[in-house]
């Protein structure tokens, strides 16, 4: 995933547990508006989320939040 995805997924994953705890689950679509401007990212993080990882559709904020700082 390239560097400015990876910083947009830690600032809404750090605005949605600042908003709603450090249990909040999210989906990849939390990362983009309702209207897809651009589908380039979205397949990009779709492909990461669903392919690379295997993730279910919601998962906890925090944990996306880890793995990005990891580097996966």
């Amino acid at each position: 995933m390239r560097a400015a995805l990876r910083q947009k997924v830690l600032a809404v994953c750090d605005a949605k547990i600042a908003q709603k705890g450090d249990g909040v689950g999210l989906s990849f679509y939390a990362f983009f508006a309702n209207k897809n401007h651009d589908p380039a990212a979205l397949m990009e993080a779709a492909t990461w989320w669903i392919e690379t990882h295997k993730l279910d559709h919601f998962v906890k904020a925090s944990r996306i939040k880890a793995m990005i700082l990891a580097g996966l």
